[in-house]
């Protein structure tokens, strides 16, 4: 099985989506089919700016609540590390 994952994408309008997934390739195919969150069906196409492997669906649940509180520029610095 595939480790839980923390990601962002970035939307078509430039607005940044946070989500988990054990598939996160599969995820992101999702959201530009339409089929993903309801926030990125009229964004897509979106594009993977970030992700973090954690140990867990715990402990992937409990990061994206952290990374959701940040506001953009806190996130956007996640993406600048990732790079």
């Amino acid at each position: 099985m595939k480790p839980w994952t923390v990601y962002l994408v970035k939307c078509s309008d430039e607005s940044l989506y946070t989500g988990i997934s054990n598939d996160v390739e599969k995820r992101v195919k999702a959201h530009n089919l339409g089929k993903g969150a309801r926030y990125t069906r009229g964004r897509a196409p979106v594009k993977i700016v970030f992700s973090e492997e954690c140990e867990d669906k715990s402990k992937a649940l409990i990061r994206e609540a952290e990374i959701k509180k940040m506001n953009r520029k806190q996130k956007l610095s996640l993406v600048d590390k990732c790079l």
